[in-house]
């Protein structure tokens, strides 16, 4: 592999700057000068053809907010900024340290000639038996090479002779071999700073990389993974899931954390009295399938048809893409019951889906409610599928309930009900009902293969098939937007009509205006819905 890196011309400019910089405090502070490196994830970035705008700078001799103010100093002279052209420096943003939760590195963040850039001076850690907290040190660039988490993010590039520097001596053969491999002992690394473990995964994931077998061994052992649930605070965890989810890989990740037993460490509730312990023996189809949903394109033969359906109807965009991931990645909590007691008078204790996202992920509150929303619902959306192909084969429910159960007006005042997230709550029905087949996982083979070997429909096939139906019965009725739909008359003019003050009665109305509205799509005078109010007026419980 090459150890050349070629620059953009707005790199170049900041090393130029960041040099003349050096130069300055040498000259005009009378401090010795800083020797300066772009370090870790940029370089290997560069090294594998990948362009960055993120850049770490690592100083030698001063700390990165000392650094930070004196480039600002030097900037401030009009004569040396237009040496640069258009440059501007940010504000600079100090991120303090907080060892207790192994948040050590104490950084600035400021941004030139739209690059971010983060300031640290090289350290070395040193780690104390008695103590989880690091004493931290200026370090050469040997021993902050060899504290970091792995050799690939190990790799420097000195600024003052433009080359790259492998002081772990190991970090470009890693790359060759794509092979994740902590610069020093594993267990010890990840000891020191078990988030160590979930970047590991996720440069895995991302690079596409295997975990060295040591690395791997110290993942699964139980001391190691009590310090991560213990010693790592659960925002820090839930940002590295949501990188590896928003990655290029998220199944790889998953796979990882799944072979590694880490499940029950990762996606936790650490606030539980009694830890519980799920069940992952069946993960591993629900993230397969997640994988063969999203890999299928619109008219390839060897796609599925009926995956081809689902990706359409309910992954359309990237960030849909990432959600669908995360609520994979809590489906096997989705059948277990909150062992919170139920508190008298208070609402209803959330779905644990719900609660191992916001306690040990930290998810933010938007995605929150899709996976509160997909966790209350799915058993419906089940319930409203199971009953179209009942329909179809003529099984046990009788047909005239059936028939009421999946026409416009339920379906459509059901998917009102589901709101908005209702094809979130979907996908994860899909997922239950996939992890509860007796298939083994294994490779997926294209369908009409499938068909000519074993003549069959395997469960998990017919799953799909079932939900691309139910998805393609829903469009055919035009309810795929049903939860915003309007009523053609509002409250206000209920009351008019009926002469009466508002009350609870105006919600019942407006759904029994809504349910006309779905019998007679199309129809939209106002005087024929007031009059299917009054039809059915004894409905409202009012006199």
């Amino acid at each position: 592999m090459t150890r050349k890196i070629s620059l953009t011309d707005h790199e170049e400019t900041l090393r130029q700057l960041l040099l003349d910089v050096s130069k300055y405090i040498e000259t005009e502070g009378g401090c010795i000068r800083p020797q300066l490196r772009f370090t870790g994830g940029w370089v290997r970035d560069k090294l594998l053809g990948i362009e960055s705008k993120d850049i770490d700078i690592g100083i030698d001799s001063m700390t990165g907010y000392e650094f930070g103010t004196l480039m600002k100093q030097y900037l401030d002279d009009p004569a040396r900024r237009a040496q640069y052209g258009e440059v501007a420096v940010g504000k600079l943003a100090q991120i303090v340290a907080n060892p207790e939760k192994s948040k050590h590195l104490e950084t600035v963040t400021t941004k030139v000639l739209g690059l971010d850039i983060d300031l640290v001076n090289l350290r070395k850690e040193t780690y104390d038996e008695g103590s989880r907290n690091p004493t931290m040190e200026f370090g050469t660039p040997e021993e902050d090479a060899l504290r970091r988490d792995s050799t690939v993010n190990a790799l420097f590039y000195n600024l003052e002779t433009s080359e790259v520097e492998d002081l772990t001596e190991r970090g470009l053969e890693d790359m060759e071999l794509k092979m994740i491999r902590t610069p020093l002992s594993p267990h010890q690394t990840f000891k020191d700073d078990p988030l160590r473990i979930l970047r590991c995964i996720r440069f895995a994931s991302k690079l596409g990389y295997i975990i060295e077998q040591e690395a791997e061994k110290s993942m699964s052992d139980e001391c190691i993974k009590h310090a991560l649930r213990a010693k790592i605070s659960r925002e820090r965890v839930g940002i590295e899931i949501e990188k590896m989810l928003k990655g290029p890989q998220p199944k790889y990740a998953l796979s990882l954390i799944d072979r590694l037993g880490l499940y029950n460490t990762v996606f936790t509730d650490p606030g539980q009295e009694r830890t519980l312990v799920v069940d992952t023996t069946h993960w591993a189809k629900a993230y397969n399938e997640l994988c063969a949903v999203e890999g299928a394109e619109t008219g390839d033969c060897l796609s599925p048809p009926a995956l081809q359906t689902i990706k359409h109807f309910l992954i359309s965009n990237t960030h849909e893409t990432y959600l669908s991931w995360l609520l994979c990645a809590l489906t096997p909590w989705a059948k277990v019951e909150n062992p919170e007691k139920q508190k008298k008078g208070a609402k209803k204790n959330p779905p644990m889906l719900a609660v191992i996202a916001r306690e040990g992920l930290k998810t933010e509150n938007k995605a929150l409610n899709v996976i509160k929303d997909a966790a209350i619902y799915y058993n419906e959306i089940i319930a409203s599928k199971d009953a179209l192909f009942e329909v179809a084969s003529s099984v046990m429910v009788p047909m005239k309930r059936k028939q009421e159960t999946l026409s416009r007006e339920a379906l459509g005042m059901a998917i009102r009900r589901w709101g908005g997230n209702w094809r979130s709550a979907t996908l994860l029905a899909m997922l239950v009902e996939i992890m509860g087949t007796e298939e083994s996982v294994g490779m997926r083979l294209p369908l009409l293969l499938v068909e000519l070997i074993f003549d069959t429909t395997s469960g998990r096939q017919q799953i799909e098939e079932q939900y691309a139906g139910w998805l393609a019965h829903v469009k055919s009725l035009d309810l795929m937007n049903a939860y915003t739909f309007k009523p053609v008359v509002d409250g206000a003019q209920l009351m008019q009509a009926f002469d009466r003050p508002s009350g609870k009665w105006i919600v019942s109305a407006l759904n029994i205006v809504m349910e006309w509205q779905l019998r007679n799509p199309g129809k939209t005078a106002i005087k024929e819905a007031i009059g299917e109010v009054k039809m059915r007026w004894k409905e409202l419980g009012l006199d």
